[in-house]
């Protein structure tokens, strides 16, 4: 028992602690990436702003509202009626757009680089605002059967001495929940991981044989392309963005399909730390949920833009900058005042033969 003790000591800890940097964290990336100039293509600003509202999202929803309040209290707000319902509604609405924002950039990203007509189609900012509205749309439009998937029953506690019977949300006992529970794995886990290491293999395939194709001095001409490195960094970006994804959800979906196979009994202890799956099983859910405050830090280190951006907003450098690009558009617009003022010339036939030279 002491060891169970020390895990629920550790997730208590862990839990608040994920709040207290990843909400800041994520409204910041926000921040930097909308209104700071950082070498980002308008798509990947406009998919990555909005994973990062949807991570936030998630981590109110899950980490802080569930999650927080399990280990820190004996009867959170939403095991009654209807909050036990609505927050499986919010919670899964999230964490389906999460997970399917990153997968449609990585497809978006992988038809951008294979198709002109792709490219001229997915390159408008009004296409991607659309596509993630949808996205946000259908995946809360799919998590409303996730509003029935708990019941509120009485349960009976000990609490100073005394019986107290109190409304306890948990999973029906039913097939309803098994089935919802298989779909909503594979629909948040599965198959979006499935879809990400295969559109990024194809992605990593087209970039190599890209480079067979040209000498190292016309790549290096590419490079130095604004296009074509904004079209690199954009992807080495969803690259690791990916990645991370895939690396920190994969072992959440394994375990999770173990439970629901070998330990899918009635019988069964979830919250018996002494059974190795579910010390495993919870371990796993900590490194999902920390896929949702770590683009801060990967954006950190992958984009060089992010870093300055970041650096000249915390010494307020970009004040400094801004002021002086603002006193030489004043000077330039003072310049062509003066050139204005120039009076023209008086000789008509000067005047029709400069125009004339103008025309050809």
């Amino acid at each position: 028992m002491e060891g169970d003790s020390g895990f629920i000591t550790v997730q208590k800890v862990y839990y608040p602690l994920l709040c207290i940097l990843g909400i800041p964290a994520n409204l910041f990336t926000f921040y930097m990436i909308c209104f700071r100039k950082c070498g980002m293509s308008d798509t990947a600003i406009i998919y990555l702003s909005c994973l990062a509202i949807v991570d936030t999202f998630y981590l109110v929803w899950v980490i802080l509202l569930d999650l927080t309040l399990t280990f820190w209290q004996l009867q959170p707000f939403w095991h009654s009626h209807p909050a036990c319902g609505i927050m499986g509604f919010l919670q899964y609405g999230s964490l389906y757009s999460s997970s399917w924002i990153v997968v449609v950039f990585t497809i978006e990203r992988y038809l951008v680089l294979s198709s002109m007509s792709a490219k001229q189609h997915f390159s408008q900012a009004k296409v991607t605002r659309l596509t993630c509205v949808s996205i946000i749309l259908v995946s809360h439009l799919a998590s409303v059967p996730m509003g029935w998937i708990n019941v509120v029953t009485p349960k009976n506690f000990t609490r100073e001495g005394k019986n107290v019977t109190v409304p306890w949300c948990h999973y029906r006992g039913h097939i309803y929940s098994t089935v919802l529970v298989w779909v909503t794995t594979f629909l948040s886990g599965g198959i979006p991981i499935i879809l990400v290491i295969i559109f990024n293999s194809l992605i990593g395939h087209h970039l190599t044989r890209a480079r067979k194709m040209f000498t190292k001095e016309e790549r290096r001409v590419m490079r130095g392309g604004g296009t074509k490195g904004m079209v690199r960094r954009t992807i080495f970006l969803l690259g690791t963005v990916s990645v991370s994804f895939v690396v920190l959800s994969l072992p959440r979906f394994v375990t999770y399909c173990i439970l629901r196979t070998k330990y899918n009994h009635d019988w069964f202890d979830r919250n018996d730390y002494r059974i190795p799956i579910n010390l495993i099983s919870d371990l796993a859910n900590m490194l999902q949920n920390l896929n949702s405050t770590t683009n801060f830090l990967l954006y950190c280190m992958v984009s060089r833009g992010f870093r300055q951006e970041l650096i000249h907003t915390l010494t307020c450098k970009s004040k400094a900058r801004e002021l002086g690009s603002f006193l030489t558009q004043t000077t330039m617009k003072v310049f062509s005042l003066v050139d204005h003022k120039t009076p023209p010339t008086r000789d008509p036939i000067t005047v029709v033969l400069t125009n004339l030279k103008q025309t050809q």
